[in-house]
């Protein structure tokens, strides 16, 4: 699978350009963007994005009859593989799309399906929190600098973030 990369120093969401894109025609591509200033989270929910964190989208085309449930777990394993590649720390996944440390969340995942010229596009946004996390009232959040005195490299992560990608989605992407 071929992505365009597009880097942006500041974005609503990434997951809104990577729709913009796809209405442009743009087939597949990674948005990445240094802040979010109205980052979305699952069911409504605002997604707090803190500069030095990763803010990603992940778009492409995909085959109409794929259980996004299935992607949607896939995902999760391959943000949590991606990550485990640079700490030694357990993580484990909150349904449906939190990833955790310590039972706090640090990450998470914003799938989202457009439809255009008859073709489905599944856009896979990523907020992951690697130095600063959001203080969220009844709800524990962490960061991985946090929990494991680990810095890890914004860049190497997302590189291997879409190794990962590319490893896994063969069989649900229309062009892998």
């Amino acid at each position: 699978m071929v992505f365009k990369f597009l880097h942006y120093k500041k974005v609503k969401s990434t997951n809104s350009v990577a729709i913009k894109k796809i209405k442009q025609n743009v087939k597949s591509g990674v948005i990445i963007a240094d802040n979010q200033t109205c980052g979305r989270g699952q069911f409504g929910k605002k997604w707090i994005s803190y500069p030095g964190n990763i803010f990603l989208s992940i778009f492409f085309s995909v085959h109409n009859g794929i259980s996004l449930k299935k992607i949607n777990t896939l995902n999760c394993l391959i943000i949590k593989k991606a990550i485990l590649k640079f700490i030694k720390i357990k993580i484990s996944i909150k349904k449906p799309n939190d990833l955790l440390i310590n039972k706090k969340k640090f990450a998470g995942i914003l799938q989202e399906t457009i439809t255009k010229d008859n073709k489905k596009f599944l856009i896979v946004g990523i907020g992951i929190n690697l130095i600063k996390s959001p203080t969220i009232k009844n709800y524990q959040t962490t960061n991985i600098l946090k929990e494991t005195k680990t810095h890890i490299s914004k860049i190497k992560l997302i590189r291997n973030i879409l190794i990962q990608f590319k490893i896994n989605l063969k069989k649900f992407a229309m062009h892998a």
